[in-house]
This record gives structure tokens, sequence and C-alpha cells, in this order.
């Protein structure tokens, strides 16, 4: 995982949104190709906003990837970029040779060359594909892939949305030093702020200079048309590299029924989605009425009314939208609790000894240090899980730091079982999930039925990974 300097990134031009039915050619072949190329892009989502980025096929983020469960991939990556650079099909179980981790799982792939990806992608939902190498997602290389589902509910629209940010390039630098000055920018109401302590300094903040869905910034974002009585599913990706998102739709309630691609056991509404670094979200709305409704993400960043879109019912395109207000007071918003219901479940504190069960304090990260930790040590001396196949595996984690940290595992499906010391009488099946700052607590179980191979688990906020937040789960023969 290479530190390399920091090359600023960004999104360059909107992918489609509205997403079509698969069609009958399509589902009738066995293998799906798709060529990704890497290239160097200028990105301008907004006036006064150029950066050098990357971007594959030309777009940031990249084209929307779509198959059929049960049909293969072949994705033939051709890097036309200026750095070595993978593909990391984050959320899949698949070879771990076609993992995408530099150093780990393969080589990087050379610039001017090219890599065979191939697999059948498993299990069905919205997963996502981003370079691995140190900066490669705040680079601009990342994009959607959908494994559709032939179980799912149908809707009258489907939508995919991803939120993603361009960094401003000096406080990356500073934030991987532990000396950045950059505010947080979490809406009012956030747990991120309500947790700050007093006089605390971050020092591992990024500024952002844009804030943008689907490679745009309002009101240059692309229009979604929708009719009255319409069944609507929204498909959102946080891709930024540090931040929690928050989305809402103006005068609409959620209902949310997958996370991180993956079937809740049972659907919970709400007002508003938390989506933390990685993290994705299905839900739906029923639109009940005429008019146009800003799709938005919640901040205190006086950019932040750049990260929205128009959802317009027809005739109503150039309405003035009806928006949501930049804070969470009293808003409903999606936690794990909420869809894991812990009234049926008592409060109690999650074993954290025995066979195959490993405790993780996550650690580091103070004023003016570049390490971030599990118990202690960054990695690769970071304490490892080996795993038989077959085995039942739980982590806990301890966060003491003062940031919340996104784990994600490589490779599995986890359930999300315990939350700051409360079951979740409906565990969440995962890939990525926040730890809370200051004391709070996770833990994960997760059967090890994958290929064999080694695996990275990790703190998805770049910088805390580039600085050592980072394990892996290794299965012995």
């Amino acid at each position: 995982m290479r530190r390399s300097a920091f090359l600023l990134s960004g999104a360059g031009a909107m992918i489609a949104s509205a997403l079509p039915p698969l069609s009958q050619r399509a589902l009738a072949r066995d293998t799906v190709d798709y060529t990704l190329t890497a290239a160097p892009l200028r990105f301008s989502p907004a006036p006064g906003v150029d950066f050098p980025g990357f971007a594959y096929n030309g777009t940031i983020p990249g084209p929307v990837l779509r198959i059929a469960h049960g049909q293969r991939l072949r994705a033939k990556f051709v890097n036309n970029a200026t750095e070595p650079a993978t593909i990391h099909w984050h959320g899949m179980i698949l070879p771990n040779k076609m993992d995408g981790v530099e150093g780990l799982t393969q080589p990087a792939v050379p610039a001017r060359e090219s890599f065979l990806y191939e697999f059948t992608p498993d299990p069905p939902g919205m997963r996502w594909y981003h370079d691995h190498i140190s900066d490669g997602i705040a680079r601009g290389l990342f994009g959607l892939i959908i494994v559709e589902d032939p179980n799912d509910e149908p809707a009258d629209k489907e939508f995919a949305l991803v939120f993603h940010d361009v960094p401003k390039l000096s406080t990356v630098q500073a934030a991987m030093m532990g000396t950045s000055n950059s505010p947080m920018t979490d809406p009012i109401g956030s747990p991120e702020l309500r947790q700050m302590k007093p006089n605390d300094r971050m020092g591992d903040e990024v500024s952002y200079v844009a804030h943008c869905i689907n490679g745009a910034c309002y009101p240059n974002t692309q229009k979604l048309g929708v009719k009255v009585g319409d069944r609507v599913r929204l498909r959102v990706l946080n891709a930024n590299p540090t931040q929690t998102r928050y989305v809402r739709v103006a005068g609409h309630r959620l209902t949310v029924t997958h996370s991180d691609g993956n079937r809740l056991e049972r659907p919970v509404e709400v007002d508003a989605l938390r989506i933390g670094v990685a993290e994705r979200y299905d839900a739906y709305f029923r639109v009940t009425k005429p008019g146009a409704y800003l799709v938005q993400g919640l901040s205190s960043d006086p950019l932040a009314y750049q990260q929205a879109a128009v959802l317009y019912t027809e005739g109503m395109e150039n309405a003035s939208p009806l928006s949501s207000p930049q804070t969470l007071e009293g808003v409903d918003y999606f936690t794990y609790e909420k869809a894991g219901s812990t009234a049926a479940a008592a409060p109690e504190q999650p074993a954290v000894s025995g066979a195959n069960t490993y405790a993780f304090t996550l650690g580091g990260g103070e004023y003016g240090s570049n390490r971030w930790t599990i118990n202690g040590k960054t990695y690769p001396n970071t304490p490892k899980i080996n795993v038989r196949r077959g085995d039942v595996v739980r982590v806990h984690f301890h966060n003491t730091t003062d940031m919340d940290h996104p784990m994600h595992l490589h490779g599995h499906v986890f359930r999300l079982t315990e939350v700051d010391g409360t079951q979740l009488a409906h565990p969440l099946p995962k890939d990525t999930s926040l730890v809370r700052a200051n004391g709070g607590t996770a833990s994960w179980s997760f059967t090890a039925d994958s290929p064999p191979g080694r695996w990275l688990l990790h703190c998805h906020n770049e910088i805390h990974m580039m600085d050592g937040m980072m394990t892996e789960v290794v299965y012995r023969s």
C-alpha cells in the first residue's frame, strides 16, 4: 500500500443515472465483456474548478457496469494513466487473485499495460469498483457495478447516484501528517459534531473544493424525471475518500431495503440516509404529488448546496425545487440500530474472547501523528486473522480515537451483530460498517467460506488506511 504523493483528482463527466432494465439479449449471454481504460482527465464539475484527475473510460465516476447474477464478467483493464493501478471489486466474493490489491493479490498494472479480470460476480446487488493503490479513489478511479437480483421488487424508475467530492490537495498532505486545520463539515445535529470533545484538534480532516453527484455540481447535475405514482428506487454510493454523507429527498420518506447491496431482513423507513465512506444503500419511495424536489447531501460546508440533483414530475423540470434544511435536528435518519431493531434484544457486552474471536482496538491519530493503528501497530505489523475454511469468525472493534472508522472486509459479507454494546435483533449484512468515535464498539460475524488467500481488512477513510489502519484475513491450509 504505497504512500505516494497525493495526486488530486476529481470527477468529470456524468454517468447515466437512469438505469434501464437489462435487455433479453444481454441476459442470454453467459459472459459479459467490458473494457475499462484508465487515463488522465481534466475535471471541471463547477465553474472555477479545474483539476487533473484520472478516469475510467473518460468519465468520473466511471461507467455503471450491469450484469445479471450468474453471468460471468470479463473486464479488461487498460492502464493509460501515468502511474501503476489496479481494480478492486468492492463487496464481491471472488477468486483472491481477482481482488485487485497491489502487493497482496496481484502486482500493480504498470502504465501502458493491461490486465484481465475474470470471475462470476457474487452476491447480487449494488457493488462498486475502484483503484486500490493509496490515493486512487480521490484521483477519480471509481464506479458502480450492479449485479441484478431477479428477486428484487420492481420499480417504475431507478437511479444510481454516486456522491463524491474533489479534495483540496494541500489539505490532503497535511491530513496524512496529522496537522490539517480543515474543519468538520457534518450537518448540525449529526453524531459527528455531537461527539466532538471541547477544543478537539482533528488533524486528519480534508477540505473539499467541490461536492458532486455523478460528476457534476448543482445546478448542473442531471435532472431526474419521474411521474406521479411512480415507485422510485435509488441506489446510492458514498465515494468520498474521508467523510460520512447524509442524503435526503425533500418531501419524501425513504424505505431502505439493502445495505451494501445486501437485502436487509426487514426494510426500515427513514427521512434521510446516513452513509459512511464506501457504504451503499438501496431505498424506495413513492411519488405522490407533482413538483420538483432536491435529492441532497446535507452538510455545514458552504459548498454543500452544490451536492444536489433535481427530481421532477412531468412539466415541473423548471420549477423551483423543494429543498431540505442543512440540519439533522428532528430528522429521522438511518442508523444501524433502527435497521437492526434493538428493541427485541437485551443490551449486553459482546464476548471478546474464545476460538476464532478477535478483539481489535482502533487507535492513533493524535494531532501531529501519521499513525492510525490496530492494537497499537500499523500495517503490515498489525495482528492478522488466521482462519481455516468453514470457521465462523467474530471480530470486535473498540474505537479509542476521535474519528469514526468505516471498516471494510474484502471478499466476504459479514453480519453486523452489535453496536455500542447493544446486540442487534436483525444483524445487518454488510462489507463496510462505521465504528463510532470516542469509545464506540461494533462486532462482526462471518463465515470463512470465500476462496482461500489473503483478504484485506481496513479502514476505508483513505487517510487512515494509508497511515496504517489495516490488517488481513489469512486462510490456512
